[in-house]
C-alpha cells in the first residue's frame, strides 16, 4: 500500500474518494439521533396504545359479551284457507306491504252460495214452525175455555135438573103430579149429570194437549237453533272463501296461482311482519352469566355497514337450543365429549325508519351485550353479606 492512498477514520467510515471533502463526526451522528427519537417515539405511542387498550378493556372491555351466532327474525305467518276450492283471483303480488285483514285470494263460492241459500231457506221454514206450533197452542187455550164454559152450563143444568126433581117428588106422592112427569124430569137430570162429565173430560182433554203443543213448540224451537247454526256455518264458509291477511306486513313466497284448487290447510303464501322485527342471539353457556334483562346491547348488521343499531336483552330462553331440537342429545349413553351449549337470547331492536327498508328476517348480526351493571352488583353482594355478618 503507498503512502499517499487514503485511509478510514477513528470510527471506521470509508474514506473519501476523489477531491470529496470529508464529513465531520457531528455531521454522522445526526441521522442516527433522529433515528432513535423516532423509535423512541413509536415506542412511547405503543405503550400508550397498549395502556389505554387495557384500561378500557378493564374498564369495558371484559364485561362486553359478543357473538355472530345471531340473526334477525321475525314471526311470520303461513296463510291457508279453512275451505277447498278452486282460486279464482290472486289479489296480492310478490313482495307486497298488506295489511291485516287485506283479501289475499278469493275462491269459486257458488257451491258455498248455493249452501247459505239453502240454509237460510231452511232457517224460514223452521221459524214458520215455530210460528204454527204457537199459533195452535193459542187456539188449544181457547178450546180450553171453551170447554170450561160448557162444564159450567153443563153444571147449571145438573142443578136446574135437580132441583126440579126435588120440586115434583112432593107433588107426585099427594098425587097433584103424574109418575110420568116424575119420570121425565129425572131422566133429564140424568141426561145433564152425563153431560157435565162429558164436558168435563173434554176440558182435561184440551188441557192435557196443551202440555202436547208447549213440547212440539220447544222442538220446533230446537230444529230452528239448529237449522240457525247450520246457516251460521255455511256462512262462514262463504265467507272463508276470501282468504285475508291476520296481520300486517309484506307478502313472501307466494305459491297460489289463479286456477290451482286449494285444499283446507294449503300453503299459499307467507306474510312477514317486517316492522316488528327481532334478534336472537345464541350465546355460549360461558357468556351468559351476568346476562340480564334489560342490559344494552349494541347491533352490528351486516347488510348496513355503515352504523350501528342499539337494543336490549328482553329474555333468556328457558333452556339450551339443544333441548328443544327435533332429537335432543342422550348424554348418559356411550361416550361422552363435552361440546359448548348455546342459550338463545332475544334482543329488543331500536329501529330507525332510516334502516327499516334493508333490514328482512334472516339477515347475520354481530351482538355486543354490555353485563357491567349486573357484574358490579354480583361483585358487590358478598361485601354486603360480609358486613352484615
Amino acid at each position: 500500500m503507498s503512502a499517499n492512498a487514503p485511509t478510514a477514520d477513528s470510527l471506521g467510515n470509508p474514506p473519501p474518494r476523489g477531491d470529496a471533502p470529508a464529513t465531520s463526526p457531528e455531521a454522522r451522528a445526526q441521522p442516527r439521533s433522529r433515528r432513535r427519537a423516532l423509535l423512541l417515539g413509536l415506542l412511547a405511542v405503543l405503550v400508550l396504545g397498549a395502556l389505554a387498550w387495557g384500561v378500557r378493556w378493564w374498564l369495558v372491555g371484559r364485561f362486553i359479551e359478543s357473538t355472530d351466532d345471531a340473526y334477525l327474525q321475525a314471526d311470520s305467518v303461513t296463510v291457508a284457507p279453512k275451505v277447498g276450492g278452486y282460486v279464482a283471483e290472486v289479489l296480492v303480488r310478490d313482495n307486497q306491504v298488506v295489511e291485516a285483514g287485506q283479501p289475499l285470494a278469493r275462491l269459486d263460492a257458488r257451491q258455498y252460495q248455493a249452501a247459505a241459500d239453502e240454509a237460510r231457506a231452511t232457517v224460514a221454514a223452521r221459524e214458520a214452525d215455530v210460528a204454527r206450533a204457537e199459533a195452535d197452542l193459542v187456539q188449544q187455550k181457547a178450546n180450553i175455555a171453551q170447554a170450561a164454559a160448557e162444564v159450567t152450563g153443563a153444571q147449571a143444568n145438573v142443578r136446574y135438573a135437580a132441583s126440579q126433581v126435588d120440586r115434583y117428588a112432593p107433588l107426585v106422592k099427594t098425587g097433584a103430579e103424574t109418575e110420568e112427569r116424575t119420570a121425565e124430569l129425572r131422566n133429564t137430570q140424568t141426561r145433564a149429570a152425563t153431560t157435565l162429565a162429558a164436558n168435563e173430560a173434554a176440558l182435561r182433554a184440551a188441557q192435557v194437549r196443551t202440555g202436547t203443543l208447549q213440547a212440539q213448540i220447544e222442538q220446533a224451537r230446537a230444529q230452528l237453533s239448529v237449522a240457525q247454526a247450520a246457516a251460521r256455518r255455511a256462512e262462514l264458509d262463504l265467507q272463508d272463501t276470501v282468504v285475508r291477511s291476520t296481520l300486517a306486513g309484506r307478502v313472501a313466497d307466494r305459491a297460489v296461482r289463479v286456477g290451482q284448487f286449494a285444499q283446507p290447510g294449503t300453503r299459499l303464501l307467507t306474510v312477514v311482519p317486517v316492522q316488528d322485527l327481532y334478534l336472537t342471539a345464541n350465546f355460549k353457556e360461558t357468556q351468559v352469566g351476568h346476562m340480564r334483562p334489560g342490559q344494552p346491547v349494541t347491533i352490528h348488521v351486516d347488510a348496513l355497514p355503515d352504523g350501528a343499531l342499539h337494543g336490549s336483552v328482553e329474555s333468556l330462553a328457558p333452556g339450551t337450543g339443544a333441548q328443544f331440537a327435533l332429537l335432543p342429545p342422550q348424554n348418559a349413553t356411550g361416550n361422552f365429549t363435552k361440546i359448548v351449549q348455546r342459550v338463545p337470547v332475544r334482543i329488543h331492536m331500536d329501529i330507525p325508519d332510516s334502516a327499516r327498508p334493508a333490514l328482512v328476517p334472516g339477515l347475520s348480526v354481530t351482538v355486543d351485550v354490555d353485563t357491567r351493571k349486573h357484574a358490579a352488583q354480583s361483585a358487590r353482594a358478598p361485601v354486603a353479606g360480609a358486613a352484615h355478618g
